[in-house]
């Protein structure tokens, strides 16, 4: 059986402007793949994802396809940058959006994420990523996702600078060894997972 991984990179520039969120995330999907993770990316700010906490808002939502493939995939990769020490609006409007899973059900009775394993990757040029990732996990784990240990890779640069991760001459080897550690165990939780997941509640 195939692991599948799926990025929603929450930058705010749509495509095909180069996004430094999208550069972490493409570097997470490669870290995954030397585990046997095959993945995709979807950069949400390209799809008219409505506000709401239902799975379908109606109207043209692309939210139900986005959620499709969400719930087609072993791992989720959150990719987000920091905007004023929080992630970008983006990310705050996927979190919404998964709000709904919380009355979603599989065939089994259990709820519909579990069994599936949630990663984050944070960029920015100020001091955040912790705060994101304490949030972000928060909520990833509220609606059934599983976490690996150290399950986040991130890289702030220089407070009240403009050099974007993207414009670095090679990836700092912290974050190198961070994003190898979350491919490491992402891959191995979702495997464990997919052959004994959770069992049905009481």
């Amino acid at each position: 059986m195939t692991t599948t991984a799926l990025a929603l990179v929450c930058t705010l520039k749509p495509s095909p402007e180069k996004s430094s969120t999208e550069l972490i995330a493409s570097q997470v999907l490669d870290a995954l793949a030397k585990h046997g993770v095959t993945g995709s990316t979807i950069r949400v700010v390209d799809h008219d994802v409505k506000p709401g906490v239902e799975t379908d808002m109606g109207d043209g939502d692309a939210w139900p396809g986005i959620r499709q493939q969400i719930l087609d995939a072993d791992i989720l990769i959150l990719a987000t940058p920091t905007w004023m020490g929080h992630a970008a609006s983006v990310a705050h409007r996927v979190l919404e959006r998964l709000d709904a899973e919380l009355s979603e059900t599989q065939e089994d009775g259990r709820p519909s994420l579990f069994d599936k394993v949630a990663v984050a990757a944070i960029v920015g040029n100020e001091d955040g990523a912790h705060a994101i990732s304490a949030e972000v996990f928060q909520v990833l784990n509220d609606v059934g996702f599983t976490i690996p240990a150290q399950g986040v890779t991130y890289w702030n640069g220089q407070a009240m600078n403009h050099v974007d991760y993207q414009d670095l001459p090679s990836t700092p080897k912290e974050t190198a060894a961070a994003t190898q550690t979350l491919a490491a165990n992402a891959a191995h939780l979702a495997t464990v997972l997919a052959a004994q997941g959770y069992p049905k509640g009481g």
